[in-house]
């Protein structure tokens, strides 16, 4: 599959990109795109509350009143979770979500997710290009030239240049990453997928052992 490259103007370069059909073009399997999405979220899950239950309430255990006799229900001592300030039954404790998801499954997941991606025209691609220092504007502008701006995009950078990643922080339907670090709920995540000419032989780089 053949793409136009658009510099940070919005328009042709003349140039045209290559995507590998081993990352781009397979037939998306929506099974381990499932379950790396789900591993995903479950892996973002503090899993730190908790709620004190009744052996962990600090209070005497002396019984408040007889068994039988006193036409009251049987309460037990004052820790009882009938009474305010007494235990939390079944309340949550602190546990681990995290999920692992097989390497190739991975893998083959967020191939699924571009090609899925690339197969509804919702891949750019724009020349490498970078910024001297930070700045929200210029970033919002580039992204405005595209005709991208206003979209929940996913912007792909090749190389490590942190003054992209800053500049798009601040946009509320921007997400911008490395290529190292993309994932397939980002991908799905996104309306449209801005990819740097960089970033595309790093991707074809780490993905493309999907056919394998």
């Amino acid at each position: 599959m053949k793409v136009s490259v658009l510099n940070t103007q919005g328009s042709d370069t003349g140039r045209q990109i290559e995507l590998s059909d081993k990352v781009f073009g397979i037939a998306p399997n929506e099974h381990a795109v499932y379950l790396d999405v789900k591993a995903y979220l479950a892996n973002q899950r503090q899993g730190t509350a908790e709620t004190k239950e009744r052996n962990l309430i600090s209070g005497s255990t002396r019984k408040l009143h007889k068994q039988k006799g006193t036409g009251g229900s049987r309460k037990g001592d004052i820790k009882s979770p009938v009474f305010r300030g007494g235990g939390t039954i079944f309340g949550p404790n602190p546990r681990d979500y995290r999920e692992k998801v097989n390497k190739k499954v991975k893998v083959l997941a967020r191939a699924s997710a571009l090609s899925a991606k690339a197969a509804d025209g919702k891949i750019v691609v724009v020349e490498d290009f970078s910024f001297d220092k930070p700045k929200t504007k210029s970033f919002a502008q580039v992204l405005k030239n595209l005709k991208v701006d206003g979209q929940k995009i996913l912007f792909v950078t090749g190389d490590n240049d942190k003054s992209i990643i800053l500049s798009g922080k601040n946009l509320p339907k921007a997400n911008l990453m490395h290529a190292s670090d993309i994932n397939t709920y980002s991908i799905l995540n996104s309306k449209v997928v801005v990819l740097a000419e960089g970033a595309v032989a790093k991707l074809e780089e780490t993905l493309s052992s999907s056919s394998n």
